[in-house]
């Protein structure tokens, strides 16, 4: 959250300096309530989902949570209507730009740090691997293109090479398996966060997936020849790696050319001066933000399965008669499985 605000006010402070001159009423204002609305909607949204139980349980937070959509809207349409308000003769152009300039802000920033939050939930794996292979893979990168650096590579960043950009990208690779591996092995990274509802806690234990499960694989015949292994054990969640190692190689980068053409356009050298020599919070999380977002669409399309625990609240909360209908209507399904016998219904 605290990134995620730095982040957002250094880029909405970019926008005021260059049209600060224009007196634009209400510009700083209503881009710090809009950041707000969003904030209410996303985290509100996280905290119904997996504080499901809990805030069922509060009679304020239940009344909140079923109509959160509907709050946020009002929220954000006090926003529009004051936008709307706040339009003056002569500016109408560039209050219009201002109004997109903070919703493209927002959804850069506040959107996809709200995917860091669902990735965490996955378990801390999910977001140590990634954010360090884009580190990983920003210092190897400059190493390769110091030492080996001929050709350049983007003219968006002139002192960046394909030496560089290919040197980073193995390097990463061979990075991405060795913390895999070595994070695959301890419950407290692999284990998603769940809810407690005996100590109203988080809790991360669990018996680990077979994704974190040392397995046995055959080495490709050619392979062979040259290592003399026929087979390696290891963790499916290093292929996995692999993945994520080649994006925040070969894709992440952009992140950073996307905000040097950025810079470039208004002609600053950095987002902000926080961090001494190294600029702004932006300039060090803009590659960041493009691979929390992979992340998360990783995990959504490739891992995450029904979630028996999410299911079963839900199912806690309904009225005795929808729970005793979905009850006889699982019955009656895995009686048509074969899993339960007419004996069992009988009992």
């Amino acid at each position: 959250m605290c990134v995620q605000i730095k982040c957002f006010h250094e880029i909405i402070t970019i926008g005021y300096n260059v049209y600060h001159s224009y007196d634009l009423p209400w510009f700083r204002t209503l881009s710090w309530y809009f950041l707000l609305c969003v904030n209410y909607f996303f985290y509100g949204e996280t905290v119904t989902d997996y504080f499901f139980t809990l805030v069922q349980r509060e009679e304020p937070l239940r009344i909140l949570s079923k109509y959160h959509r509907f709050i946020s809207f009002t929220l954000y349409l006090i926003g529009f209507c004051m936008f709307v308000l706040s339009l003056v003769k002569k500016h109408y152009r560039l209050q219009f730009y201002m109004f997109g300039w903070t919703h493209v802000t927002l959804l850069i920033v506040v959107t996809q740090s709200h995917l860091v939050i669902h990735n965490l939930f996955e378990g801390m794996i999910w977001f140590i691997v990634p954010i360090s292979c884009v580190i990983c893979n920003d210092i190897m990168a400059y190493m390769f293109g110091f030492f080996f650096g001929r050709t350049p590579l983007i003219k968006l960043s002139p002192k960046k090479t394909w030496e560089g950009f290919i040197g980073g990208f193995f390097a990463t690779v061979v990075f991405g398996l060795l913390l895999s591996y070595v994070m695959s092995g301890y419950r407290c990274f692999v284990c998603p966060v769940e809810y407690n509802n005996d100590t109203n806690s988080f809790t991360v234990d669990c018996e680990p997936s077979d994704l974190f499960r040392l397995q046995e694989y055959n080495i490709p015949g050619v392979i062979q020849s040259v290592i003399g292994w026929k087979t390696v054990r290891m963790y499916p969640f290093q292929i996995h790696s692999i993945a994520l190692s080649t994006f925040a190689s070969l894709i992440g980068p952009f992140g950073g050319f996307f905000a040097s053409g950025f810079k470039r356009a208004f002609k600053i050298k950095d987002f902000a001066n926080t961090i001494p020599g190294h600029g702004g919070i932006m300039d060090r999380f803009d590659c960041q933000y493009l691979m929390a977002t992979f992340v998360n669409v990783y995990i959504a399309s490739f891992i995450r399965g029904p979630n028996p625990s999410k299911l079963i609240q839900q199912f806690l909360t309904l009225r005795p008669d929808q729970q005793l209908h979905i009850f006889n209507t699982l019955r009656s399904h895995l009686i048509d499985k074969g899993m339960l016998t007419s004996a069992t219904e009988d009992e």
